[in-house]
């Protein structure tokens, strides 16, 4: 078992001044021949490809949750993915993420006027829904390859499943975003048992964090998330902790200086939603994770200092991969990165 951190920027954005050129996030779980995906960012296709993996090896595609930057490259593999999965005709790839949110957020409490929603019939749409629409939405191109090239419809290769919240923990998207609750049972196969957990990142609901558990360890995957005591539970003892991380210094320096509501708004969602090194340090010390890797990082073009400080307060062991590294998952954890 190992991971495979195909892209390791958070944000929806291309960063500037970024010299490692990190793509966005996605993160491939890797048991046995098979992998398993984490998440959609950009770039996520080639990276499939530079790090050696084979499309048809897919065991599964996991959402965190239905923010831009964890599912825009989503389309791609959907799409080109017709061309490279023939051969899951009757055993389609598992599409597994937030179902619909239900609800529209509360509007900020700096807004001067309620702005209008996006795409008012449906305004929050699931995974499903938002499968059949990327299908909608290419239909003349996969249409041409139908019927031309008589190519496989993505109808065929892939299997949307929304998750569905146990009723008994009481969420609701904006009264009780982030219950306290017990992880659950998303999928399972030969390999790998998936649980998720709600964490918290508002305004956006739900948000999930996934632990992987096969024969040979365990990995854990935060999604976004400010500190939370859901993550404690699901990341318990885990033998990997990928957890994001955020550089509020950096935050300081884009938003303090703006007065106007935009800029004030955004400030606040920052702080409300994310996590700083010193948090996913705490994080995984509560849950007794052996080791720690920082992934997501927002700014992705921030300089190595910035995120490498922690290697001195973690008392397992603590990484910040780059892009492509690959990091060997035993139990007990004995984690290294192969660049």
């Amino acid at each position: 078992m190992k991971v495979i951190t195909l892209g390791t920027a958070g944000g929806p954005r291309w960063w500037k001044g970024d010299a490692k050129d990190r793509a966005g996030i996605s993160t491939a779980v890797v048991v046995d021949d098979r992998f398993y995906l984490v998440d959609a960012g950009h770039g996520v296709g080639r990276r499939v490809r530079q790090a050696g993996l084979d499309l048809a090896d897919l065991g599964g595609v996991f959402i965190t949750h239905l923010h831009s930057d964890h599912t825009i490259d989503l389309p791609s593999l959907i799409v080109f993915g017709m061309h490279e999965l023939q051969e899951r005709v009757g055993d389609p790839v598992p599409l597994i993420g937030p179902g619909r949110r239900g609800e529209l957020p509360p509007v900020s409490s700096r807004a001067v006027t309620a702005p209008e929603p996006v795409s008012p019939h449906n305004p929050t749409p699931g995974v499903a829904d938002m499968f059949t629409s990327i299908v909608e939405a290419y239909a003349t191109d996969l249409n041409d390859r139908v019927f031309d090239s008589l190519r496989p419809s993505p109808k065929l290769l892939f299997d949307p499943r929304d998750i569905n919240v146990p009723a008994e923990v009481g969420y609701h998207p904006n009264d009780h975003p982030t219950p306290d609750m017990e992880p659950f049972v998303v999928f399972e196969d030969d390999l790998v048992t998936v649980s998720a957990i709600l964490v918290e990142h508002p305004p956006i609901a739900p948000a999930f964090a996934f632990r992987f558990d096969s024969e040979f360890g365990s990995v854990t995957v935060s999604g976004d998330t400010c500190e939370t005591a859901n993550m404690v539970r699901l990341a318990q003892d885990t033998d990997l902790l990928l957890h994001e991380a955020i550089d509020f210094s950096w935050v300081e320096d884009k938003y303090s200086h703006r007065t106007d509501a935009e800029g004030i708004a955004s400030r606040d969602h920052h702080y409300k939603s994310h996590t700083s090194v010193d948090g996913a340090i705490r994080i995984a010390d509560a849950a007794g994770a052996r080791t720690l890797a920082l992934h997501h990082l927002v700014p992705g073009s921030a300089d190595d200092s910035v995120w490498s400080r922690g290697s001195e307060q973690f008392t397992g062991t603590f990484l910040v991969p780059e892009d492509l590294d690959s990091v060997s998952v035993t139990t007990p954890a004995n984690a290294t990165i192969r660049s």
